[in-house]
């Protein structure tokens, strides 16, 4: 099953967004940038496991291209990695409407959450 819609233009050599990625289709990805992404999945799925309980709805980036912080909730960030996994390129991306930036926190304060949580259960 498909978590994203389907590609009005796949395989239509007049595709108006064909120069988006310089034209070529992503690249497979090397087995470690696929272990990376793979070990990202598994870090958001303990994000969300901890933090959606608390009101948290996903994660805030700060975006290198627009220069805006993008808002991601939960499914849309792990559809997104899907995505880098059987692509080899992310989506174009557009910044959420008026996000509460109090529902989203940064991927290193999600991981310091989760470690801090998991350590209180240790104890």
């Amino acid at each position: 099953m498909r978590d994203e819609p389907l590609d009005p233009f796949a395989n239509d050599p007049t595709d108006p967004a064909a120069g988006l990625f310089g034209g070529v289709p992503g690249r497979p990805l090397a087995d470690d940038e696929r272990d990376e992404v793979t070990a990202e999945l598994a870090e958001l799925d303990e994000f969300q496991r901890f933090l959606e309980p608390t009101g948290i709805r996903g994660v805030v980036f700060d975006c290198d291209d627009c220069h805006a912080a993008h808002y991601v909730a939960w499914e849309l960030l792990r559809s997104s990695l899907h995505h880098v996994l059987e692509h080899g390129h992310p989506r174009l991306h557009e910044p959420a409407y008026q996000p509460d930036p109090d529902h989203y926190v940064s991927w290193e304060y999600a991981r310091g959450y989760v470690d801090g949580a998991q350590a209180d259960d240790h104890d």
